[in-house]
């Protein structure tokens, strides 16, 4: 990403001084071809003509001055060029032609303008050389006529193979900016939902694990008076969640640090279903008398799908321990079928959910719920929670095992 940066900084500077270069060598090229084209007007007519006419030579040389503006008007100052050779030429009796300044005009047409203009132009050129040749030469006209119109054919090849060069050049370019833009989209795009994949997880480790250490520690304070034992008891467990809870956090927040980062000794494996019957024994110890029951042949599944059910659970079993109220009961079931994975928490509590994530009476789903539908739908499934009869809450969600 810093490189690209980079790259998007610098490169203005390469866009602003190339053209004003290219622009600047163009103007040379095009004041140098006017010139040779003005020379080569007068050995043609002195040759012509023992006693050249200076009034024609004057207009010979004239001829070539419409080139200086040939890249911006090719069309036009090839119908000037055109049309000052035709004067010289009946003038002097076809004697006297700007020929290179005709060829010029026709190549730059070819080179810059479309294909059909390319050809109209062409196609009025040949029938004035046939016309010409026709009209000096007599019967012999074909061998001068192909070879003069050899010449001009040979302009507007070399000026429709610049055209397609130009083009296909351009193509390119093109293509690789295409490819450039796509390429910061998809790291975009992936840096985007890292950013969500990480949300998610602290959310999951960070509300379970505060809301397990607030109802322990709350336990541990009415008990001190009856039973420190236990009050003693509980405040280890306290201590045993915050350690675990910091050891997940540094593992998430070492992928967001710029740089190879060393793994700690202590790294904990990915939670899966093997860990289901710890997460019920923290639940329960908390307070919240929790059962899990799971039915069906347990596929070997893979470890993000295993990490999906798991804080799934964890998800719902955190809402029931701050929402349900007390002397609830919790229920987990995992039904394994051909090809999809049913799971359901239920609970008989009696408490409600100001926020929306596990009761009616918030405005709307809060970011609970939305990261649990998020990890489904990585699964082909969904996740519903809703209000249970005669009271309690549930919280289902259903996987498609074929997309893992």
């Amino acid at each position: 990403m810093a490189a690209t940066a980079q790259r998007r900084v610098r490169r203005p500077a390469v866009h602003i001084g190339y053209p004003a270069y290219r622009t600047a060598a163009r103007r040379v090229t095009d004041v140098l071809a006017v010139l040779a084209a003005m020379a080569s007007a007068v050995p043609a007519t002195a040759n012509a003509n023992q006693h050249p006419n200076h009034a024609v030579v004057a207009v010979g040389i004239l001829t070539a001055l419409p080139l200086l503006a040939r890249r911006k008007w090719p069309v036009p100052v090839f119908g000037a060029v055109f049309t000052l050779c035709l004067t010289t030429a009946l003038w002097d009796n076809f004697r006297t032609v700007n020929g290179l300044a005709l060829l010029m005009a026709l190549y730059t047409v070819a080179a810059l303008r479309p294909l059909r203009e390319a050809l109209a132009c062409a196609g009025a050129l040949f029938v004035a050389i046939v016309a010409a040749a026709v009209s000096v030469a007599g019967n012999d006209w074909w061998y001068d006529g192909i070879f003069i119109c050899g010449l001009f054919g040979a302009a507007l090849g070399l000026g429709l193979y610049s055209a397609t060069r130009r083009a296909y050049l351009a193509g390119l370019t093109e293509r690789a900016e295409r490819l450039e833009r796509e390429r910061d989209q998809q790291v975009a795009l992936a840096a985007a939902a890292e950013r969500a994949r990480i949300a998610r997880e602290m959310h999951d480790i960070v509300a379970h694990n505060l809301t397990v250490m607030v109802t322990l520690s709350e336990a541990a304070a009415k008990s001190v008076p009856t039973s420190p034992d236990r009050s003693v008891e509980l405040m280890r467990g306290v201590s045993s969640i915050g350690r675990r809870a910091l050891a997940d956090t540094r593992s998430l927040l070492g992928v967001l640090r710029q740089g190879p980062v060393p793994a700690p000794p202590d790294v904990l494996p990915v939670p899966g279903l093997d860990q289901l019957d710890g997460l019920v024994d923290q639940v329960r110890a908390a307070g919240l008398d929790t059962a899990l029951e799971m039915s069906g042949p347990v596929p070997d599944l893979p470890e993000g799908l295993q990490l999906t059910v798991y804080r799934l659970v964890q998800e719902a079993l955190t809402n029931t321990l701050k929402h349900a109220g007390p002397g609830a009961r919790a229920v987990v079931r995992l039904r394994f079928g051909p090809g999809e994975l049913r799971l359901e928490v239920d609970d008989d509590g009696t408490g409600t959910n100001g926020t929306g994530t596990n009761g009616t009476s918030g405005p709307g789903p809060g970011s609970g719920l939305l990261g649990m539908k998020e990890r489904a739908r990585a699964y082909g499934g969904d996740v519903l929670a809703g209000p249970r009869e005669p009271r309690g809450w549930r919280v289902s969600a259903h996987l498609k095992l074929e997309t893992a």
